[in-house]
């Protein structure tokens, strides 16, 4: 199933009597070959959402994430802009231009050698989930389309008219995304030194810590680093490739599906932030009262 590109990564099925586990996935750079939100911007220029100076700026900013990754200033720094450049988007059209340009975008984007690697977790009896800190509307059906189990992923704060308000209510990013991993971990019973993860960036070593097998894909020049000083594998992917080329036979989800299942995954994750939130104020009450 995976080949030269995947050497390191043993995956064994696990006996029926084993805890269960996960596979963990970064998105972008790991799984596909761009930053899935800049990829829209074209789709939400022509949706009347941005301006042409915007798909410039976001055209520039996918440019140097490309060629020099992201440390933490410049995550930042694309969390502010992208957070103020969505303030008063509408939500539903939001998912509306994304169920609709899915395939054409994101689809030849996909490694081939992540799209393996998912197939053989999955074969392995092992839950995927992508932990990404795109948002969720652009998330969600990218992994519906990648038949992931879970998501984890950025979320907006969105107003009582239906748009964003600008604010962002979760934001899955660093230490964020461990805090998930293992939220997720205690809630479906995983056993993380049997887990798998993946990411390209060195911002992403909280994640791939809490995990018994770490791999690094594609890595940033700090990962590698890491990576290399700590013997983690470092995978490279370099052959993206339609998910109906390499499986003829597989059924795309359409797009009135899409747009159903990113509206129901949005309230199922609500749900589930609303529980994060207050576990935590329940945990700082704890800690307060003990003091």
């Amino acid at each position: 199933m995976v080949g030269a590109y995947a050497r390191g990564v043993e995956i064994q099925p696990l006996p029926h009597s084993s805890p269960r586990t996960a596979a963990f996935f970064d998105l972008d750079k790991t799984v596909i070959a761009k930053s899935s939100t800049l990829t829209f911007s074209k789709s939400f220029y022509h949706g009347g959402l941005i301006n042409r100076r915007a798909v410039l700026r976001t055209a520039y900013t996918q440019f140097i994430y490309l060629v020099g990754g992201a440390d933490h200033d410049q995550m930042e720094r694309m969390r502010e802009y992208l957070s103020s450049l969505c303030k008063g988007w509408n939500v539903q059209q939001v998912r509306e231009i994304v169920a609709e340009t899915l395939h054409d975008l994101i689809d030849p984007l996909i490694y081939d050698e992540a799209a393996s690697l998912i197939e053989a977790h999955h074969t392995a009896g092992r839950d995927v989930v992508i932990v990404s800190t795109s948002g969720a509307e652009v998330v969600e059906p990218i992994g519906e389309m990648l038949g992931a189990d879970r998501v984890v992923a950025t979320r907006m704060v969105i107003g009582e008219d239906g748009c964003f308000t600008g604010e962002i209510g979760y934001y899955a990013y660093g230490p964020t995304k461990a805090e998930a991993v293992r939220e997720l971990a205690e809630s479906e019973g995983y056993d993380l030194a049997r887990c798998y993860a993946y990411s390209d960036s060195v911002t992403d070593i909280p994640m791939l810590e809490a995990v018994g097998h770490p791999h690094a894909v594609n890595p940033d020049r700090a990962l590698r680093r890491e990576a290399v000083a700590r013997e983690w594998p470092v995978l490279v992917f370099n052959r993206p490739v339609r998910l109906k080329q390499r499986l003829p036979g597989l059924s795309m989800p359409t797009r009135p599906a899409l747009v159903a299942a990113a509206a129901v995954g949005a309230a199922a994750a609500t749900a589930g932030l609303v529980w994060y939130a207050s576990r935590r104020r329940a945990s700082a009450l704890a800690a307060a009262a003990s003091a």
